[in-house]
């Protein structure tokens, strides 16, 4: 009887290991053209899946703030008011936004505040729904240059990542996108060698005016010109409070942005990293409610994103040679159970890993990336198409 207890207790184990060890690759879709035609391909080619997620969006919304959902989104597009800035600054996503609307058979609305994540964040002020980890590791003596993050969203796009892989046109470059169907851009790359990540930082003041993250980020892609980019990134007024670290080829730059101001953060390590969790480091431009996280601020504070900061800090800030590998253990790392770089689904509260992404920018610009938390599912290299 015993002998057989003990067979039957392997083979539990042996399921469970089996389970646990279940890798799945991110999805591809690849999109071409501009504009509108852009939008009505992406909408009508991922129709099924961008009706389920603007379902579970609203469902979201009104079991965690206890209110019809569409009451909700009409109130926030009273003070949201984006329009002006979008059109001024990059009109043809406006008009993707407005053809995936179309394609999919959705109501425009719907499908634009999925493209305002941030801005809805900062609009309900919600702390706890961002988790996002990032660094940039630049190219010292020859070194290959790296940016990456982890992408902690809510647990309702859990299935849905994508990798958007979008056609070169004769003004545009190549890109490689992380999102989900209906929303533009999440973070990215493109095949000259430049690419970001982000970082909500809530505390910062937000303007209902200024251009959202969304439609800055896929700006910055479709950027080539070092000058342009980081004059666009310094003066664009800026609806959200944000971090960006954006890699130029060898070169990382870091930059946290808020609707009054522009503070580039670098903490003059030898080895030349940066990295970013989801509080203020250099910008003191804060809201009035959150004093205690202004960087001038002398309150000590060991909350979530400091306690990822630090994990991330202790692993790269002093190495003289980085390369994926060890990116690859920091993003997977879980230090402190409660607040883990890596956040797997299954975790407590209402975040998780939606995916996980590096960068290699300097030499030939190739990604890797996960569809999940990077200790659930293997990086997979994904490279740009010849000329």
């Amino acid at each position: 009887m015993r002998k057989i207890y003990i067979i039957i207790l392997l083979l539990v184990s042996l399921t469970a290991i089996s389970q646990s060890t279940v890798k799945r690759e991110i999805r591809e879709v690849t999109l071409s053209g501009s504009g509108y035609a852009l939008g009505l391909q992406h909408g009508k080619m991922l129709k099924t899946e961008i009706g389920e997620i603007v379902k579970k969006m609203k469902q979201n919304t009104a079991d965690n703030l206890k209110k019809d959902a569409d009451q909700v989104l009409k109130e926030f597009f009273k003070y949201a008011q984006f329009t002006e800035a979008i059109e001024k600054y990059t009109p043809e996503l406006y008009s993707e936004v407005k053809g995936i609307a179309e394609g999919s058979g959705q109501a425009f609305n719907d499908i634009m505040v999925l493209n305002l994540l941030d801005e809805f964040w900062v609009y309900i002020n919600n702390l706890e729904n961002h988790h996002c980890s990032g660094m940039g590791i630049p190219s010292v003596n020859g070194s290959t240059s790296y940016i990456a993050q982890n992408m902690d969203i809510e647990k309702y796009t859990e299935g849905y990542q994508i990798l958007i892989r979008l056609s070169r046109t004769d003004t545009r470059p190549e890109q490689l996108i992380l999102t989900h169907p209906g929303c533009i851009v999440l973070n990215g790359m493109n095949e000259t060698g430049i690419g970001t990540c982000v970082n909500t930082l809530m505390q910062l003041t937000a303007s209902p005016k200024g251009l959202p993250v969304a439609f800055i980020i896929r700006r910055i892609l479709n950027s080539t010109n070092k000058k342009d980019l980081l004059n666009f990134i310094q003066t664009v007024p800026h609806a959200s409070g944000q971090n960006y670290i954006i890699g130029i080829q060898g070169e990382v730059y870091d930059f946290e942005a808020s609707a009054n101001k522009v503070a580039r953060y670098d903490p003059k390590n030898a080895n030349g990293t940066v990295y970013h969790t989801n509080h203020p480091l250099v910008n003191d431009d804060v809201k009035p409610w959150f004093k205690k996280f202004s960087p001038s601020s002398t309150e000590k504070l060991n909350t979530n994103s400091h306690i990822r900061l630090a994990a991330v800090q202790t692993r790269v800030s002093e190495r003289s040679s980085i390369d994926d590998t060890l990116i690859k253990e920091t993003l997977r790392s879980k230090d402190d159970a409660k607040n883990p770089v890596c956040r797997s689904v299954t975790s407590s509260g209402g975040a998780f890993t939606f995916g996980s992404v590096i960068m290699t920018l300097s030499g030939k610009p190739y990604l890797q990336i996960t569809a999940g938390s990077p200790d659930d599912s293997e990086y997979k290299r994904v490279d740009f198409t010849s000329k």
